[in-house]
């Protein structure tokens, strides 16, 4: 089993947690480096959120 493996297995069925804690680890690295690569953070984010579950693609869409 690998180490990802694990992490989802951590995460799974808690994405709003998952995607608070994402959203906090991006504010502190914006904050650390004074928002020079934030679009950069920004894209991590969305694409880690995809990957653990809690990305804009598992929301429903809004009425």
């Amino acid at each position: 089993m690998s180490v990802m493996d694990k992490i989802k297995g951590m995460l799974k069925g808690h994405p709003e947690q998952t995607s608070k804690g994402i959203d906090k680890a991006g504010d502190v690295i914006d904050e650390r480096t004074k928002g020079k690569y934030s679009r950069h953070v920004d894209t991590g984010q969305d694409k880690l959120k995809d990957q653990f579950g809690s990305g804009r693609n598992d929301r429903p869409p809004r009425s």
